[in-house]
C-alpha cells in the first residue's frame, strides 16, 4: 500500500524533525500505522495554536492511518514545563474531566469518525498514571533516565538558565510523557508520537524507553512551532485566545481571525490549515494577484474544517454585508440587553466595559476620542453618550469598534 503521508507532511511544511524518517516512511508505505498526539486539558477548549497538530491527525486519516488522541487527564495535574516561564496553575481532577469532555467536541468535528479503521481513538493517561506505584515506577522506569541528560532538554535548561524555579513535580513530566508512549505502544500498537518542536526531547525519551524496556523500535516526529510574521506566537491575539470551541468563539469571529491574516503568512497558512492540495495551492497562488481574495479563501476553508461549510458561507456573507454596507447582518456576534436597562438608558462607557468589548473604560475613552466607536454606522464622539430605545430598530442595533469588530445588540 503505497501512501504519501510523510511526503504530504513535507509538502505542507508540517515536518520539522523525525527520529528515523526513512524507516518510518518504509513502514507507513507498507501498512496502516497508529500515531498519537497528546493534549493537556488546562482549559475547556484548545486554541488555534493546537490546530496544526489536529490537521496532522486528519492527514493521517487521509492516508489510512489511525490517529490516537491522548487527552492528558493525568499529566494535566502536573503541567508541562515546555515553553513555560513559570509553574502552571494546578487544576482539580473534576475541572480536568470537564475540560476533557468539552475538548473532545472539536476532535469529533474535525476528524472523520465514520470509518472504523481510521476513526480517532481517545485515551486518557490518568487511566494508567493514576494507578502507578511510586517505588515500583522508580525501579522499573525511572532507572532508564539520567539527571545528566534530563538537564540538557530545553524544557528544563531554559528555565534553569533564566534562574526561574522548576518544581520537582514538573521535572517528572518528561518521564510521564515517555511512559505514555510506552503504554500506547504496548496496548494500542502505537509506533509513532507526534508533537511540536518543543516536545522533541520528551518524544525521544519515549522512543528510548520503548527500546530499553521492550527492545522494539518506535518513532517520533515534530512539527514546527508557528510564529506569526509579526513575531507573536500562534494561538493568541491582543484580544485574547482564538478558541476552537464554538461556545468560546463564534464561527464569525473565527472566520475573521483568518481573514485578517498578515499578508506574509497567507501562503503558509493555506498549506497548514486547509485541505487544498499543495500543488493546486501553488497554481491558485500564482494566478491570484489579489491577496485579499486569498485571505477569503483561507478563512472559508479553515472555517469549513472546524464549523462546516454552511457556517463558513454564512460568516463570509455576514462579513460582506457588514463591510460593504451598513446592514444588520444576522451572522454577527450578539450581545443581549434587558429592556428595563434600555428604558433607563445605558452610558456607552458602562456598556463597553460590562460586555468586555474593550478591556477598560479608559481604553473605551481612547477609542471614542479616536473615532473608533460607531452605533448603526454613526461615529460616537461623546463619551457621555447614553444608549436609549430610540437607537434601536426592531429592538436591534449595530455596535462597531474599529473597522473589523461588529456586534448586534438585541433587546430581550
Amino acid at each position: 500500500m503505497k501512501n504519501n503521508f510523510l511526503q504530504e507532511m513535507q509538502d505542507r511544511g508540517y515536518l520539522n524533525q523525525c527520529t528515523d524518517l526513512d524507516k518510518l516512511g518504509e513502514i507507513s508505505n507498507k501498512k496502516a500505522i497508529s500515531g498519537y498526539i497528546g493534549f493537556d486539558c488546562t482549559a475547556s477548549s484548545l486554541h488555534v495554536g493546537s490546530l496544526l497538530q489536529i490537521m496532522i491527525l486528519k492527514l493521517m486519516q487521509k492516508y489510512g492511518h489511525q490517529p490516537i488522541v491522548l487527552l492528558g487527564g493525568g499529566t494535566t495535574l502536573i503541567g508541562d514545563p515546555s515553553g513555560k516561564d513559570s509553574t502552571r496553575k494546578i487544576l482539580q481532577q473534576s475541572d480536568i474531566n470537564n475540560n476533557i469532555k468539552s475538548i473532545k467536541k472539536v476532535f469529533n468535528k474535525i476528524l472523520d469518525t465514520s470509518n472504523k479503521n481510521t476513526s480517532p481513538v481517545f485515551v486518557d493517561n490518568a487511566d494508567w498514571l493514576s494507578k502507578l506505584n511510586y517505588i515500583q515506577f522508580l525501579r522499573d522506569t525511572g532507572s532508564h533516565f539520567t539527571i545528566n541528560k534530563m538537564l540538557t532538554f530545553d524544557s528544563v535548561k531554559l528555565r534553569l538558565d533564566r534562574e526561574q524555579s522548576l518544581s520537582y513535580m514538573e521535572f517528572n513530566y518528561m518521564i510521564l510523557q515517555a511512559y505514555d508512549f510506552y503504554q500506547l505502544f504496548k496496548k494500542n500498537n502505537c509506533i509513532l508520537q507526534i508533537g511540536g518542536s518543543d516536545q522533541w526531547g520528551n518524544i525521544v525519551n519515549g522512543v528510548d524507553l520503548i527500546r530499553r524496556k521492550l527492545q522494539k523500535e518506535a518513532y517520533g516526529l515534530t512539527s514546527p512551532l508557528i510564529t506569526l510574521a509579526s513575531g507573536v506566537k500562534m494561538g493568541k491575539t491582543e484580544k485574547g485566545a482564538i478558541w476552537l470551541n464554538e461556545d468560546k468563539l463564534s464561527p464569525y469571529d473565527y472566520w475573521q481571525f483568518w481573514r485578517n491574516t498578515d499578508d506574509r503568512d497567507v501562503k503558509k497558512f493555506l498549506n497548514f490549515f486547509t485541505e487544498i492540495q499543495p500543488k493546486d495551492l501553488n497554481e491558485i497562488i500564482d494566478k491570484e494577484r489579489n491577496i485579499n481574495n486569498l485571505k477569503v479563501l483561507l478563512a472559508n476553508e479553515a472555517t469549513k474544517i472546524l464549523h462546516g461549510k454552511p457556517a463558513s458561507k454564512k460568516a463570509e456573507k455576514t462579513a460582506k454585508d457588514t463591510f460593504e454596507g451598513e446592514g444588520l447582518s444576522s451572522g454577527l456576534p450578539e450581545i443581549t440587553i434587558k429592556s428595563s436597562e434600555v428604558q433607563k438608558g445605558i452610558n456607552i462607557l458602562d456598556f463597553i466595559s460590562k460586555n468586555k468589548i474593550l478591556s477598560s473604560k479608559s481604553e473605551a475613552r481612547r477609542a471614542i476620542a479616536n473615532k473608533g466607536i460607531k452605533i448603526n454606522g454613526a461615529i460616537i464622539k461623546d463619551e457621555k453618550k447614553v444608549i436609549r430605545l430610540k437607537d434601536f430598530t426592531n429592538n436591534v442595533l449595530k455596535f462597531s469598534h474599529g473597522k473589523k469588530k461588529h456586534y448586534l445588540i438585541k433587546i430581550i
